[in-house]
């Protein structure tokens, strides 16, 4: 039952990814042929794989993380608020950065990470960026040997799916459908690579992405049954 996790154990988190490289033209000749061969499937005929590039950053073998935003609660007697903070740039950098602070205070077993999709993308994404960058992976993303209940890891997509496999349900859908009030946002996950490029303004990004987190906190206590929290609740350090 949601309700008997406590949700000071939970980190919620969410990632945004961008091409590795800011086009295919800086690619050199033996990753271009690896990205035609990668991207043939999803592009099909429509795009030849240099207009394709615009959406390397989902793969984590030819896109990086440049923003990892977490969240967690704080609970005092009948108060409860939601405290935010992010780590980006450099890619090496944020990773380690991101990785002191699971091992530093969410290593315990009673410990759970928790995003929306995340068990198809968030987390094994982190999970190979630190492997490129030869990062040791902590313990809550390394899953080798693990049971499938000893995975400590949440993901409110699974969750809504009731055991539908064939369900894709957006973290912005689920949150209108759950009367979540939305977060005012001036981009969405397709300009990420945009704004990152182009418009160079990482600070956006951030911002972003940490409106994703908070979302998908309040849609974990609606499904708990929790009320939601108010935004006097929710703080960004």
């Amino acid at each position: 039952m949601l309700s008997r996790i406590n949700l000071e154990h939970i980190l919620f988190l969410d990632i945004e990814t961008v091409p590795e490289q800011e086009s295919f033209d800086a690619l050199n000749d033996e990753k271009k042929e690896l990205w035609d061969q990668k991207s043939k499937y999803q592009r099909k005929e429509d795009f030849t794989a240099e207009e394709f590039y615009d959406r390397a950053g989902i793969w984590a073998e030819f896109g990086k993380i440049v923003c990892i935003s977490v969240g967690y609660f704080r609970i005092n007697g009948e108060n409860k608020t939601f405290r935010t903070t992010s780590f980006y740039g450099e890619e090496d950098k944020l990773l380690k950065e991101f990785k002191n602070l699971l091992n530093g205070h969410f290593s315990s077993t009673k410990h759970l990470l928790c995003g929306h999709n995340a068990k198809e993308f968030d987390f094994p994404y982190i999970a190979r960026r630190m492997i490129i960058h030869g990062i040791e992976l902590p313990f809550k993303l390394n899953l080798f040997g693990k049971k499938p209940w000893e995975i400590p890891h949440l993901d409110t997509m699974e969750l809504w799916k009731f055991g539908d496999y064939k369900n894709f349900t957006s973290l912005k859908l689920l949150a209108n459908i759950l009367g979540i009030p939305s977060p005012k946002q001036d981009i969405d996950g397709s300009m990420v690579r945009e704004v990152y490029y182009e418009e160079k303004d990482l600070d956006r990004i951030v911002t972003y992405c940490e409106l994703d987190v908070v979302t998908t906190a309040q849609v974990f206590l609606r499904l708990r049954g929790d009320e939601l929290l108010d935004e006097s609740d929710i703080k960004s350090i």
